[in-house]
């Protein structure tokens, strides 16, 4: 197999209208002995009829020869190591024992290099078994009202993530487009361009899938066995929630749309979500828990999303139904409010209520007369009867003492009646409802906080994944600075380095002169030494006046260069003092104006016979030694300058981590916060459910004290008189 460069340019694949073109001539363009000749499928105008994607073009061929029907992806763009890639899965899926597979959904295939003749060129295809069946949005769209057949799609579309889960495969872009759903509603999976197997690990992904379905955080560089969790997640919840409450698929999915019920935004914005909104606040807990945990997934890290796989219980056909009257202590079964066992931990579970009413048992009147209660009911006549008689007597007595039988008889039965157990059970049993009560929240106060915690919680979660953006967005903005800052410090250096090095031509001509100059000075100095006065003295300078010169240290016509005029006012005339070569003045005895003039002039013709004889030039050792330093001078600044990018660079490096660090503190601060968001919302869940089950607590209380106290009722004075006589 050929490699090629990594800069070599990728090669031009058709456009779908061109392998149409093709394919009207499949005798000619076709070698495959299955192919060629072979009959595609056509539109109403009479071309090759293209299903049309991403990265190629798919046409239906029934062959000449066998009458098979094929479809015949055709490539529309370049995918690196393409042929590698085919011949893996291929290998891969050839292994898989279909005996032990959920179901059929793997479909055979073959990769032909150079197979199709487009123009003067050849083009690979991907020949592939054709199956009649419809994507998986097409089928909801015709059967999303049947619940039983949903619900077992989806326990199918959880085994066939298992499948893939046990062989290490990840499909890559699990969506309703992919998924078919044949006559027998299995399922079968197509489009395998992105598929992950073993064979492959190492290489990068081709394609992120459908953005409809992945994980905000997905990325390009992706590529493994986690590639089809989210979106596995987010089929599963769509199912399930649809064979719940098949009105969701009307009110949630638009006609053809490129989703089941939620889309890339839900995910990447659930504070704003109103699909995913309606899904949270759903009443039924298997819906809104599903709903809640693709929230908290959204947020995560590929590698640390669970496999669906690994919380759905194994299943190779479709569920049997079977009725059974449940016990006593049966659990609760799934459907509306319950959980199946396989979502315990995954979803928020209800919490137990925090109190459970005891009811106690309040007797509903008086029960079995007591001796007390007949002695009672027997005396009440003969006292009134004893009443009866004082009175007819119309004996002279108080009004107390005429009532006196009936005032007994109304004590007597007062205290029988406080004899018995029922008022005692019936005042029991209402101060126990009333203190149970008591201990309850009132509902609707208790609802309307928890409802007010939670939108002051969504609140802030929300100003937190709106905060995350924009913090990234200033790391960003510090690095581009630091960035900038480098670059313009390293500039800002060259400059002021080439500066240097372009005036150093004008530098090496400055020495030169100056060194030159130094040299010509130095023999002009020289020769002036070796002029003494007293050896060829200037015109009218004697021994006298040599021997006084040389006495101030002018021996020589380097010792002074020049005179300078002074008024003698004590005379009223002008002498002179001479410069000695340090700038000092001296006066010398017999030294006047015309002697100076003498001297100076002598110095000059001296000077002058020196300047005629100076070095004209320099040497060539000096010259190449002040070259050298120049070229050193050179070689230092070029130094300088090759170690700013180094520099620079190392300052871009040191930027890139201060980035990736801070984006790594900012990514474990919002996963951290991501999971205490869930957590809290578990929380809150858990809380509604347990205000939901207190709820009925504080009705079945209240219902409980208001029957204690007409129980209580029931147990008055003329109650009991009715009782003694009537039993009842």
């Amino acid at each position: 197999m050929s490699v090629r460069s990594p800069t070599a340019p990728q090669p031009q694949f058709p456009s779908g209208a061109a392998y149409a073109e093709a394919l009207q001539h499949t005798q000619l363009c076709f070698r495959h002995p299955e192919l060629k000749g072979a009959r595609p499928d056509l539109t109403k105008l009479g071309l090759p009829r293209a299903i049309s994607g991403a990265f190629a073009s798919v046409f239906s061929l029934t062959s000449a020869t066998s009458g098979q029907r094929y479809a015949v992806k055709c490539f529309t763009r370049y995918v690196p190591d393409q042929e590698r890639r085919y011949q893996a899965i291929s290998a891969r899926l050839a292994r898989l024992d279909r005996a032990e597979l959920s179901q059929p959904w793997n479909l055979g295939f073959e990769y032909l290099p150079d197979a199709i003749s487009v123009g003067q060129q050849r083009y690979p295809v991907l020949k592939m078994e054709w199956i009649e069946a419809v994507t998986l949005s097409s089928w909801l769209d015709d059967n999303h009202a049947d619940r039983f057949a949903v619900d077992r799609l989806a326990d199918r579309f959880a085994a066939l993530t298992r499948d893939l889960s046990q062989h290490e495969i990840a499909h890559g872009d699990l969506q309703h487009g992919n998924l078919l759903v044949a006559g027998d509603d299995t399922l079968r999976l197509v489009d395998y361009d992105g598929m992950y197997v073993p064979d492959l690990a190492g290489l990068g992904g081709t394609e992120r899938g459908h953005r409809n379905y992945q994980s905000p955080l997905r990325g390009n560089d992706d590529f493994g066995v986690e590639l089809d969790r989210f979106s596995a997640w987010v089929i599963f919840m769509s199912l399930k929630a649809i064979a719940t409450d098949p009105t969701l698929w009307n009110r949630l999915h638009q006609p053809s749309g490129e989703f089941l019920l939620l889309t890339e935004e839900d995910f990447s914005s659930p504070g704003g979500s109103t699909g995913l909104q309606t899904l949270l606040a759903h009443p039924d807990q298997l819906v809104s828990g599903l709903a809640d945990r693709v929230r908290s997934l959204a947020f995560q890290p590929l590698e640390l999303l669970p496999p669906l796989s690994d919380t759905i219980p194994k299943q190779r056909t479709a569920p049997t139904v079977t009725t059974t009257s449940p016990g006593p202590a049966a659990a609760p079964a799934g459907g509306a409010g319950g959980l199946p066992g396989w979502m315990t931990g995954h979803v928020p579970s209800p919490a137990r209520p925090t109190s459970t009413a005891t009811v106690s048992t309040s007797p509903d009147g008086f029960r079995g007369r007591t001796a007390l209660d007949v002695a009672t009911a027997l005396l009440w006549p003969l006292l009134l009867a004893m009443t009866g008689v004082l009175l007819m007597a119309g004996l002279p007595m108080p009004t107390a003492v005429a009532g006196a039988p009936v005032a007994a008889a109304l004590l007597l039965t007062a205290f029988a009646r406080s004899r018995r157990v029922e008022r005692a059970q019936a005042r029991a049993a209402l101060a126990g409802l009333t203190q149970q009560l008591g201990r309850l929240d009132e509902p609707v106060k208790a609802a309307e906080k928890l409802r007010k915690e939670k939108e002051k919680f969504e609140a802030t979660e929300s100003e937190r994944s709106a905060a995350h953006p924009k913090e990234q967005d200033k790391l960003t903005a510090r690095y581009h600075a630091e960035l900038k800052e480098a670059e313009q410090r390293k500039v800002r250096k060259q400059r002021e380095i080439d500066k240097k090095i372009g005036k150093l031509a004008e530098d090496l001509s400055k020495a030169l002169l100056k060194a030159l100059t130094d040299k010509q000075n130095a023999y002009v100095r020289d020769r002036l030494g070796r002029r003494l006065i007293a050896d060829s003295p200037p015109h009218g300078i004697g021994p006298t006046l040599a021997a006084r010169l040389a006495a101030v240290g002018i021996r020589s016509a380097a010792d002074f260069t020049g005179y300078r005029t002074v008024q003698n006012n004590s005379f009223n005339s002008t002498g002179a003092v001479l410069v000695i070569s340090n700038g000092r003045l001296v006066n010398v005895t017999g030294i006047g104006e015309a002697k100076a003039i003498g001297l100076d002039v002598w110095r000059r013709d001296v000077v002058a016979s020196a300047v005629a004889r100076q070095p004209k030039a320099l040497g060539t050792a000096e010259r190449q030694q002040i070259e050298q330093g120049i070229t050193r001078r050179r070689a230092q600044l070029t130094d300088q300058r090759s170690a700013l990018e180094p520099a620079t660079e190392a300052l871009r490096v040191q930027a890139r981590k201060k980035l990736e660090d801070g984006r790594s503190r900012l990514t474990q601060k919002h996963t951290l916060a991501g999971q205490e968001a869930a957590r809290q919302r578990q929380e809150f869940s858990q809380r509604a459910v347990t205000l939901k089950q207190n709820r009925a607590i504080h009705e079945s209380l209240s219902a409980s004290v208001e029957a204690a106290r007409m129980s209580l009722r029931r147990l008055a004075y003329a109650h009991y008189v009715r009782f003694i006589y009537v039993g009842r």
